[in-house]
């Protein structure tokens, strides 16, 4: 057992070497010892930082970090038997973390700390960490009776076990879905690049023809390029649908885990003293209220519902004009939008597509961010969980900053969307056999792109590139500390409205000429993105920029109001909350059969829960935060001032006092109205 990779899990772990049977006695000896070393740690009489705080971290970060991979392996290669024992685990790694949590022992070894000589001696960064931890004990239930921490605890583990339910679901009902066909006739419309990738999927079952799915890249594909009306809805209903009763037979429906969670979250808020699950999510965020969040919300809707209310009636125009669809419906929307911006700038999105390989790309990213911050990106051969896994390490001046993994194409058996996670963070170990030694970070970066196909290099459409620009700029966030104490290096302990700011940040550099045309090769001539091609895609770059915006609000306002409620018997009604939010702030009302909160993972799966308000929130940062590139002439000191000021500090002080540090003055909102197109009138 000790020579166990999991056990020894190292810099670049060897996860094709992983066994999926090693996984269970693995994670339960790493629990056992922890507990044995948490007992150690309480039964001490002297109470230090390194003999309690330190010496926890050592602790939790073990556990940690190999469940981590085990929840990191089953989100983008999920089988059966890894999902059995992942889901066999959880409530016994829920149980572990919740103990922590609710120690007393732990808890008052904590405060004595804050109390004693020793807190004034101890750096900016691990007093922040320690205050976290103390606010942290008390979310955790330190300060209840011990009935009520069980009670709280019992919450939590059947919580975390429903959002592994919910996401398992929308990955099964997705990979659920197929349509064959022998021949292209009823694809008409749709690039050839999609027409060999659904060949691709076929192929891959043996099958010849084409297969459709619902994975992002194919429903894309379809709805926004087929001629077959009939198989956009069909497309459309399936994948609206997917999750609930009316797919599947029901066999994958998330709406009693719906209910359930929301049902939970009250119950645990209340427990520990507030109304409802919104007031103790936004504790430890920069918003204060779930009313001053909903009025930040109901505010930016309105401003926007003009603009949207604009687009549709323009692309409802050109449907009847130009397509015969004297009423269009959700179907034909993206389908048409797309015809009406090839018709109103003179290009098209495949058209884009054709000049950006997935290695030029990548080539460009790495070199606009060693102009920001003169970081190297250096590709290393470690041992991956799948053949299309790639690793970089990040150096400067010859110096190992952190790596990075890149897992960029969707496949069946990965979770849909994009996102970065870590699986270790930068810090300096102070005790054991690696006294002194600094633990550089480690990010997983995950997108869902359409996949080569016939040994061709992938390519990217501009969104995608948007997509990989953003999940750069959380991974950045996370690679770029320079805080040495795990628990507020990186992106640990940012507030959660803030920690898009990063992200959100990076996407702006996509709109700049010199970036793109940086990483441009056409696909036949090589030639770099003409100017002129550039042109067209900036005066398009806020079309139906309303529509989206208010389709974000509908979004946010649904998950603040519904984590907002403090009436149980009020909770069940959720979809009706859905239903007003849509009257009031939506232009284009779905089908009644449509089941989007089936499948919002964002809320009932990945932690956005009475938080996705925070990609608005942190929007007016980073448009702000651009704002300061564009007013200088020097892009590299103001680089080097927003990796000092930002992204170095990570979580060791507050959002708030980050952007003004760098911006020298409160966030405005001018720079998201200006980007988004919304400071002149509708």
């Amino acid at each position: 057992m000790s020579d166990n990779i999991l056990l020894n899990l190292g810099d670049e772990p060897r996860f094709n070497e992983i066994q999926t049977a090693d996984i269970k006695p693995v994670v339960q000896t790493a629990i056992t010892e922890a507990r044995e070393a948490v007992a150690a740690v309480k039964a001490q009489s002297e109470i230090t930082w390194a003999n309690t705080v330190e010496r926890l971290t050592d602790i939790t970060e073990r556990v940690g970090r190999i469940w981590g991979v085990v929840a990191h392996l089953n989100s983008v290669v999920n089988t059966p038997e890894l999902r059995a024992v992942y889901n066999e685990l959880m409530p016994e790694v829920t149980v572990f973390f919740t103990e922590i949590g609710q120690d007393i022992a732990l808890y008052e070894r904590f405060k004595t700390i804050k109390q004693s000589a020793e807190f004034d001696k101890l750096t900016s960064a691990q007093q922040t960490k320690l205050a976290h931890d103390l606010r942290d004990f008390v979310l955790s239930g330190a300060e209840l009776p011990s009935e009520k921490q069980a009670e709280l605890a019992a919450l939590q583990t059947e919580g975390a076990q429903l959002g592994a339910q919910f996401s398992q679901n929308v990955l099964d009902a997705t990979d659920a879905f197929a349509l064959y066909f022998d021949s292209a006739d009823a694809l008409e419309g749709i690039p050839e690049d999609s027409l060999a990738m659904f060949a691709a999927a076929a192929e891959a079952e043996g099958k010849t023809g084409y297969k459709v799915g619902l994975q992002m890249p194919h429903y894309l594909a379809v709805m926004q390029y087929a001629d077959n009306r009939e198989l956009r809805e069909q497309i459309y209903r399936a994948y609206t649908t997917r999750a609930s009763e009316l797919s599947n037979d029901g066999k994958f429906d998330n709406t009693a885990n719906i209910t359930r969670t929301l049902e939970i979250s009250l119950q645990a808020a209340q427990l520990l003293g507030f109304a409802n699950y919104a007031e103790l999510s936004l504790s430890t965020k920069m918003a204060d209220t779930p009313e001053q969040v909903l009025a930040f919300l109901h505010n930016l809707a309105a401003r926007a519902k003009p603009f949207a209310e604009k687009d549709l009636a323009e692309v409802k125009a050109f449907a009847a004009d130009k397509l015969g669809l004297a009423e269009p419906q959700p179907w034909d929307l993206t389908y048409a939008g797309e015809k009406l911006r090839e018709a109103k700038y003179a290009f098209s999105e495949t058209e884009v597509k054709k000049y950006f390989p997935v290695g030029k790309v990548l080539a460009g990213l790495f070199s606009q961010i060693n102009k920001l911050y003169g970081v190297n990106f250096i590709e290393k051969t470690v041992p991956a969980w799948h053949k299309d896994v790639r690793y970089f390490e990040l150096e400067k001046d010859n110096r190992l900053i952190g790596g990075v993994y890149m897992d960029l194409y969707a496949r069946k058996g990965k979770r849909g969307g994009a996102w970065m996670n870590d699986y270790k963070g930068r810090r300096r170990i102070l005790s054991g056999e690696n006294a002194g030694q600094l633990q550089t970070p480690t990010a997983y970066l995950v997108c869902n792109f359409t996949p080569p196909v016939a040994g061709r290099e992938a390519r990217l459409n501009h969104d995608e590139i948007i997509t990989l620009f953003h999940e750069t700029g959380h991974s950045l966030h996370h690679l770029l500390t320079q805080v040495e104490e795990l628990g507020v290096s990186g992106i640990n302990g940012v507030e959660w409205d803030a920690v898009e700011l990063p992200s959100q940040f990076m996407e702006n550099f996509v709109w700049e000429y010199d970036v793109l045309a940086g990483m441009s090769a056409h696909e036949e001539s090589g030639g770099t993105l003409p100017r002129a091609l550039f042109d067209k895609m900036v005066a398009a770059k806020n079309y139906q920029r309303g529509m989206f915006m208010v389709r974000q609000m509908e979004f946010a306002l649904f998950d603040m109001l519904i984590h907002s409620e403090c009436d149980a018997g009020r909770l069940k009604n959720w979809q009706q909350v859905l239903d007003d939010v849509r009257r009031e702030v939506a232009v284009i009302r779905p089908p009644e059969y449509n089941r989007f909160a089936q499948s919002f993972g964002h809320i009932f799966a990945g932690g956005y829960s009475a938080g996705y308000y925070s990609y608005a929130w942190a929007e007016v940062l980073s448009a702000d935060a651009y704002a300061a590139f564009e007013e200088s002439n020097d892009v590299k000191a103001t680089g080097q001032k927003f990796w000092q000021e930002i992204l170095a500090v990570g979580g060791s002080r507050s959002a708030a006092e980050s952007f003004k540090a760098f911006r020298g003055r409160e966030p405005s909102i001018d720079a998201l109205l200006r980007h988004s197109g919304f400071d002149n009138a509708a």
